[in-house]
């Protein structure tokens, strides 16, 4: 199947959970037009602390799902699964173009005043290659801290943005490097854009915080672009979502975190393989 040859296809975004609705709802402002399909992968979130095995295993299961559904794009919006599985999936699917997460810190290293940066991410993340070849890229004369939020995925995943628990999370993460002098805050989980205002308020001004996803949602345009299959208007693109969760659960968490109240159908996970529930 040509599975990369048609305007009228739509693009795949996955996520272990509602963490890649950051970057959907990005992908919605620049590509209005394009037809969305949404995976989230809630039986299994959070991937940031299965093996980097187990998260690549679930990625393909993803994909697969995603290619039966006839996408002509995919984009893997999980910083884990980025980095644990991205390079296999170029590899084994080579017929379709993925975009990945990568935690932003090029552009973090560009503009630091201070020369020192943080980065908020899972530790699969920190664990993964990907990361480890982005900061030996990027991040030369500038100091990295590294800090993991134990609890903050579950938290949005429950849709408790604004609740004193998620606010103790954020302001424990942060202390450390705030203390060292960092002006900047590279969000290496998109899980994380969802609580961006109470980050801003932890850090204070004099902290800049960055969101990945405008940057993913341009790539993702550019490869549209580059092969032509960038569906044009007039009429909005349909976004159809799909969880191995309650569908329930996720239609509920829509309106808040994307302000959209389109259907939710359910997976399960057979094996390795997603069929509807």
């Amino acid at each position: 199947m040509d599975y990369a040859g048609s305007i009228e296809k739509p693009i795949g975004i996955f996520d272990s959970g509602v963490g890649g609705l950051s970057v959907l709802r990005a992908i919605r402002i620049q590509l209005p037009f394009e037809d969305i399909i949404y995976f989230g992968d809630q039986e299994k979130v959070p991937y940031g602390s299965r093996s980097l095995l187990e998260v690549r295993q679930l990625s393909e299961g993803v994909v697969r799902f995603l290619l039966n559904e006839g996408v002509k794009l995919i984009v893997v919006a999980c910083n884990t699964a980025s980095a644990a599985a991205l390079h296999y999936l170029r590899e084994a699917f080579p017929f379709i173009p993925f975009v990945g997460m990568e935690p932003a810190v090029k552009p973090a290293a560009e503009n630091t005043h201070t020369g020192k940066v943080g980065v908020l991410a899972t530790p699969a993340t920190f664990q993964g290659e990907l990361y480890a070849s982005v900061v030996e890229r990027f991040a030369q004369g500038v100091v990295i801290f590294q800090e993991t939020c134990p609890g903050l995925v579950g938290q949005i995943e429950a849709g408790k943005l604004n609740v004193q628990e998620t606010r103790q999370i954020l302001e424990e993460a942060p202390k450390p490097m705030i203390k060292q002098g960092i002006d900047t805050v590279v969000l290496g989980c998109t899980h994380y854009p969802f609580v961006i205002p109470m980050i801003e308020q932890i850090v204070g001004p004099n902290v800049r915080v960055i969101d990945p996803a405008p940057a993913i949602a341009r790539q993702t345009m550019h490869l549209l672009e580059r092969d032509q299959i960038a569906k044009p208007g007039p009429q909005s693109g349909r976004l159809t979502f799909f969880t191995s969760a309650d569908p329930a659960a996720l239609q509920k968490l829509l309106p808040e975190l994307l302000g959209a109240t389109d259907p939710v159908f359910g997976l399960q996970w057979i094996g390795n393989h997603l069929v509807r529930a």
